[in-house]
Formats: C-alpha cells, sequence, structure tokens
C-alpha cells in the first residue's frame, strides 16, 4: 500500500492455523486481529485432512511446494476431538472471529468437519464464512456446496485448476460450470491461486476464466460479481 498508493490498492492480511503459527492457537488469532486481520483460516497444509490426502496421493509434491530441508514431522490438526466433539480452543476462536466480525474460512478441514465448525460458528455470532476449493482436498458434493451456501458461506474456487499450462490443472469448463451452478452466482467467488514459479501468472488465470465463463453463457455482471464483487461483499470493502 506504501510502494503503490497512487494504484489506491487495499491489502488485507489474515491468520492461517498451521502448526507455523502454534497450530489451533488463540494468541495467534488475537494477535492477527489486533494488527488488523480480516479472515482467520482454520488449518490448511497442517491439517489432518491435508496430510491424508498427502498420503494417498503420489504425485501430491509436484502440486504442492516443498522445502528444501525436511521440515519437522506435522502435527495432524483437527478442530475435532476423538468423539467427534468441536474443540473448546476452536469455540474460544469463533467468539474471537465474532466479536471482530472478521470471516472464518474452514481451510483444508474435510466437509465432516466443516459442518460441525460453522454451525457452531452461526451460533457463536460468526457472519462471515468462507470454503476455499470446496471440490478439491475438502471433497464437498454439489448437494453439500448447496448446503454450505444455505448456512450463508461463500464458495471459492481457485482459477490454477481452470487454467492450461497451471500445475494444478484438473479441471473443465463443464466442471466450472457445475460448481457455479451448485454455489449459485451470487456466492461464488473465482479467486486466483496462481503465482507460483513455472505457474501462470494471477493475471494470466483471470485472463482465462473470464473468457471460460464468458464461452459458458454467463454474463459480463455475472462474472463481475464471481471474480470481485463478491469476494469485496464479504470482506466489507
Amino acid at each position: 500500500m506504501r510502494h503503490f498508493g497512487e494504484l489506491n490498492v487495499e491489502m488485507l492480511s489474515g491468520v492461517p492455523l498451521n502448526n507455523s503459527t502454534g497450530g489451533i492457537n488463540r494468541f495467534a488469532v488475537d494477535h492477527g486481529i489486533k494488527l488488523g486481520a480480516k479472515l482467520v483460516w482454520m488449518p490448511t497444509f497442517s491439517s489432518k485432512n491435508h496430510i491424508d490426502h498427502h498420503k494417498s496421493d503420489k504425485d501430491f509434491e509436484k502440486k504442492f511446494s516443498t522445502t528444501k530441508e525436511k521440515m519437522l514431522a506435522p502435527i495432524e490438526l483437527s478442530v475435532l476431538d476423538e468423539n467427534g466433539q468441536l474443540l473448546d480452543e476452536v469455540k474460544f476462536i469463533l467468539d474471537m472471529i465474532a466479536e471482530a466480525d472478521i470471516v472464518l474460512s474452514g481451510g483444508h478441514l474435510h466437509i465432516t468437519e466443516i459442518f460441525p465448525l460453522f454451525e457452531e460458528a452461526i451460533k457463536r455470532g460468526v457472519k462471515k464464512l468462507l470454503v476455499n476449493h470446496p471440490s478439491y482436498l475438502i471433497d464437498a458434493t454439489y448437494e453439500e456446496m448447496g448446503d454450505l451456501v444455505k448456512m450463508g458461506a461463500y464458495l471459492e474456487h481457485s482459477m490454477c485448476m481452470f487454467v492450461p499450462g497451471s500445475k494444478f490443472h484438473f479441471y473443465t469448463p463443464e466442471n466450472l460450470d457445475k460448481l457455479i451452478k451448485a454455489g449459485t452466482v451470487d456466492r461464488t467467488i473465482l479467486g486466483s491461486d496462481l503465482g507460483q514459479v513455472g505457474n501462470p501468472t494471477p493475471v494470466e488465470g483471470f485472463e482465462n476464466v473470464i473468457a471460460t465463463c464468458l464461452d459458458i453463457g454467463y454474463s459480463n455482471e455475472d462474472i463481475k460479481k464471481m471474480v470481485g464483487g463478491n469476494a469485496a461483499q464479504l470482506m466489507g470493502l
């Protein structure tokens, strides 16, 4: 913001609850909120669900960046205890998110963890809910995506999964159309998830996905919502 002030760009920050920030850690959330964080992600690459996918997919390391040196063995994080109940620490964090009126993301939790998390979050006054790439890692069905939207959640799909030349190019335009219809135009966010070495740039991703949306019949107004307007509404911009 300081270096490119003439562009009138507002940078937003968030707190990911992975092992590197102490896991499901109220102190990281409190510190982030005090610094102006607008979003809290539940565990992503430290989640048990993410690590389980890693173990079962022989090509997983080709898709996600790894360190040059082997890292410490991860603690597999879940928001649920061994009885399937939400952890007290998670409930404390949900109260903090509600009080600050910021966004709760399900991170890379499995869909079976996201539903109880969001149900409790709503009870505690959290108003802004986000699910990242529900069709990938999260394992949500189209029907479950519709249920998430009924709860008030926004569904974010990563452009890197639709753009030719991306290491993460898993899906076709037909898949994108089905995902948008499952989550509705008004609750779909098309994010980038690009910019890594060897992948297209975020700008190239946006250009490609906008062209794809036009090709499969979405209007200019609908596309503007999905590539910007819905995210702005979620973030309160």
